[in-house]
């Protein structure tokens, strides 16, 4: 079933050279580049309002948004769909997805903004697999695409829409680099309607010509701030300029800075914008915490968070730090495995495996984990070195507190940073909690639950159930991290959003 579409998309001119299908809200402020504005639907300049804190106006829809939905069964999507739902356990919708939904199952372009853990990833991927449903993709042309900075965020999109992909008997792949290309080519040459995938390992294998794009309809995607962030915006907009210059185009993120800009008024025609709260100020169920601390005392204080009872993610700046603390901890008698850019990705997906069932419970990383991971019940991330970005600290925050749930996010600062921390805390827009505290203080056991640790060495094996059975040959073995797969493969839990 196949909502109809409450636009003519087909007549739809788009502007490749930075014109937009929508106006600006209306105001003072800076213009867009090179001093100028986007020009309104009407062919008349239009206008910014005053961005706040480096962010860019929103556009101002014209063509009037459908109301939101308090209740699945109220969305024109097709039945096995919201069966599905059901039988994930998935009854009530999120903001984001009840304000998106209605619009973008009618074909509506749209640019939602909701902190990470708001439900972003069923609110594009209901949509995305509704308007696909009943179609079936050719060899190496896939009908629907969903573009994410990191390999850890493709795997997480891949598994929550699984069980709804198979609903609808809709293929997905899922490409992304640090695993074997020619696993994710044959995946695209049997056909797949679905395709998750990092912006490098995508354009390798339409290089490769083993994936093209011209008959892609629908199109998302998901935390374009990092992707534009991490230098991929030349090889997004090359991809997007590939995919059908009429179909639909959704464009979700935690924060919309200026990078996002050019990708909202080159590729979204007249969307339907939705902010569920804005990337600046705290979630109402996270403690923030501010705790100053001595150089000569923050290592041990750091070990007795980590021997804290429950799951936690320390955050570090280097992969060097990350291996070191993680040993450290380790030696100590704490449960530590670490996570960094110079993991392959059958590490990486194993640590997170361990990780989320508990066999692991501290994860040290660097930023790599500060988007796309969602561990239930995970109520404490600290900051070992504080982030240099305000962006940074509200991702690295965005682990805990996850879709209502309740977190604190702990920095640790010594003298020298408390003035750069004074400062990322402003442009976040948050007023932390301030402590002073030493190693084996009540204070510190109060905020982060820190003990002793038992300073018996620990030794991490993979449990029984993920060593490969005796005689079981490995070569070509298809592991539970496999990138390329088709839907069928392992059931996401819930309905848990990214």
């Amino acid at each position: 079933m196949n909502p109809t579409r409450t636009n003519n998309r087909s007549s739809r001119n788009r502007s490749r050279t930075g014109g937009t299908g929508f106006a600006y809200a209306t105001g003072s402020g800076r213009g867009g580049r090179s001093g100028s504005s986007a020009p309104s639907r009407s062919g008349g300049p239009g206008r910014r309002s005053a961005p706040v804190q480096g962010e860019f106006a929103l556009p101002k829809t014209i063509t009037p948004a459908l109301p939101p939905v308090e209740e699945f069964a109220h969305l024109d999507m097709p039945a096995e769909l919201l069966a599905a739902l059901t039988a994930q356990g998935v009854c009530v919708p999120f903001p984001i997805q009840g304000a998106t939904l209605p619009n973008t199952l009618a074909g509506r372009d749209v640019l939602g903004r909701g902190r990470t853990g708001s439900g972003k990833t069923l609110a594009f991927g209901l949509a995305l697999l509704a308007g696909t449903a009943g179609q079936r993709a050719e060899p190496r042309r896939p009908l629907a695409l969903v573009l994410v900075p990191t390999r850890e965020l493709a795997q997480q999109v891949s598994d929550a829409l699984a069980p709804y992909a198979r609903a609808v008997r809709l293929r997905m792949a899922t490409v992304v680099g640090g695993m074997p290309i020619g696993r994710q080519a044959s995946a695209l040459r049997g056909g797949a309607e679905v395709v998750v995938a990092t912006p490098g390992r995508l354009k390798d294998l339409i290089d490769r010509g083993d994936c093209g794009l011209n008959q892609v309809a629908i199109t998302v995607l998901d935390e374009a701030d990092q992707m534009a962030d991490m230098g991929f915006m030349p090889q997004v907009t090359a991809l997007l300029d590939q995919v059908r210059p009429e179909g639909q185009r959704m464009l979700f993120s935690a924060t919309l800075d200026r990078n996002v800009d050019l990708l909202v008024r080159r590729y979204l025609s007249d969307p339907v914008v939705h902010s569920v709260d804005p990337s600046q100020g705290a979630v109402t169920t996270m403690e923030h915490h501010v705790l100053h601390v001595h150089g000569a005392d923050k290592h041990r204080m750091t070990t007795e968070i980590a021997a804290r009872d429950g799951r936690v993610i320390m955050f570090l700046d280097t992969k060097h730090a990350v291996d070191r603390l993680t040993q450290d901890l380790l030696g100590s008698g704490v449960r530590a495995a670490g996570l960094h850019g110079g993991k392959s990705q059958p590490q990486r997906t194993r640590t997170l495996a361990h990780f989320k069932a508990g066999h692991v419970t501290v994860l040290v990383a660097t930023n790599v984990a500060a988007r796309g991971i969602h561990v239930d019940n995970l109520d404490l991330v600290v900051n070992v070195d504080p982030p240099t970005d305000h962006k940074d600290y509200l991702h690295r925050g965005g682990r805990t507190a996850r879709a209502g749930e309740s977190g604190s996010v702990v920095t640790l600062v010594t003298p020298n940073q408390r003035r750069d921390m004074t400062r990322l805390m402003a442009a976040a827009g948050i007023t932390p909690r301030t402590t002073q505290v030493r190693s084996g203080e009540a204070a510190l056991s109060r905020i982060t639950g820190a003990q002793t640790p038992s300073g018996v060495p620990v030794v991490i094996t993979a449990p029984a159930s993920d060593r490969p059975r005796r005689g079981t040959a490995s070569r070509g073995r298809r592991g539970s991290g496999s990138a390329a797969r088709r839907v069928g493969g392992r059931r996401s839990p819930s309905g848990a959003a990214a």
